[in-house]
């Protein structure tokens, strides 16, 4: 059997190729779409804010990207949407017209373009958009309210990406899709509108499942009074939040974004359809739980010395990316985040150092002057670079990464 996500390099917008583009890098693709586009309004710093309009069906559909500027998944996988609801390829034809006599689609691919100018999570204010739906400080949070009273939306999709460091429940499995069907009360109870956003999540999983078993997880729906998801399903529209996690070998979430492409467009043919309605709650309940708990680098086993007395744990460290100029390229700030029995916590990369001895960079003259770095004391927050000394072989952690 022929699967969407096969055929997703077809359609892919090749333009975007990573996640820092710009405001100004997608309005060519805006106004080429082919598709009804208008303002919806302008950032604080100005920037226009359009929305793409696709589709003669009845019931409306609302979905957003970028509502922090540096979750930038979706927004490619948006314009991949859009080049095939627009294209002739016949593999796909009932599937392309159904959605588009069932619904109506109205996409915002960057809400939030003064954090992508900056590849940064909150706004050019320093608000996190996403806890502004009650004081609507932010212009572009008063665009998104703004759209959801006038559309009305059967259904809005709320589009992020999330840190690589969550675990799908209990297993050492990177999360690389994660799905919440959000409380609209602090009870968490489960009224049609939040039903119906279930529903279509059990069947966005189920079409993941196929693909990538094992790396679906759920969010925790503690009620957030402040956030936009829990509002607008307060406010009747069923909504679905997808956040774009990791996947191995895929720093640019390129197949993580083909994912989205997936997904979203079996959610509205299922949408558009109806078919969507026979899923139960116990089958979103069993989707595993969204975990935090990986560590960028495990090394386990570690002597640590120590004027007391050396000592043996384990070190995790965390790696930061940190924006160059312009906020197109980055550079990576790797600090020591804990110390002690991290058994418990799996890394993204681990090494056993069999009880290899910590030693700062200055102990080895030679690269002391070829890494121009030694380190502090070990503690908490310090920089990650330092020497596993075993005697004859000594092992070069050089900013998080062993070398």
């Amino acid at each position: 059997m022929k699967r969407l996500i096969d055929f997703h390099d077809f359609f892919r917008e090749k333009t975007l190729k990573n996640r820092r583009f710009k405001h100004h890098d997608i309005q060519p693709l805006i106004a080429g779409c082919g598709f009804k586009n208008e303002s919806v309004g302008c950032s604080f710093e100005g920037r226009d804010i359009r929305k793409i309009t696709v589709g003669s069906g009845k019931a409306k559909i609302l979905l957003w990207s970028q509502m922090h500027g540096d979750e930038a998944t979706a927004t490619m996988a948006i314009f991949d949407i859009l080049n095939f609801l627009r294209s002739g390829e016949p593999e796909f034809a009932s599937l392309r017209e159904t959605i588009l006599s069932g619904l109506e689609l109205h996409f915002v691919p960057m809400l939030n373009p003064d954090g992508a100018e900056r590849f940064q999570r909150r706004t050019a204010q320093e608000i996190d958009m996403n806890r502004d739906a009650r004081a609507l400080q932010c212009p572009e949070s008063r665009i998104l309210k703004g759209l959801v009273f006038d559309l009305r939306p059967a259904f809005a999709f709320n589009l992020h990406d999330q840190q690589v460091y969550y675990a799908v429940g209990d297993t050492p499995v990177q999360t690389t899709v994660a799905f919440l069907a959000t409380a609209y009360d602090p009870e968490r109870q489960w009224n049609g509108v939040r039903t119906r956003s279930m529903q279509v999540i059990c069947k966005m999983n189920e079409e993941l499942q196929q693909i990538i078993p094992g790396r679906v997880a759920r969010f925790s729906d503690e009620f957030e009074p402040r956030a936009f998801g829990d509002n607008i399903q307060q406010w009747g529209s069923s909504l679905i939040l997808v956040e774009s996690g990791s996947y191995p070998q895929d720093p640019e979430k390129q197949y993580v974004r083909a994912l989205n492409f997936h997904a979203i467009l079996q959610a509205l043919y299922a949408i558009a359809q109806e078919s969507y309605t026979g899923y139960r709650l116990e089958e979103y309940e069993a989707i595993p739980v969204n975990n935090r708990v990986f560590l960028d680098l495990k090394i386990s086993n570690v002597t640590i010395p120590h004027p007391m007395g050396n000592y043996t744990a384990d070190l995790g460290i965390l790696r930061t990316e940190k924006n160059t100029r312009g906020a197109k390229n980055f550079t990576v700030d790797s600090v020591i985040e804990e110390i002690g029995d991290l058994s418990v916590f799996p890394g993204i990369d681990e090494w056993d150092a069999g009880g290899g001895k910590l030693r700062p960079v200055g102990d080895f003259p030679a690269l002391t002057e070829k890494y121009k770095r030694t380190p502090g004391k070990l503690q908490i927050g310090e920089k990650a670079t330092f020497v596993i000394d075993h005697g004859r072989t000594q092992t070069l952690v050089l900013n998080g990464k062993i070398v």
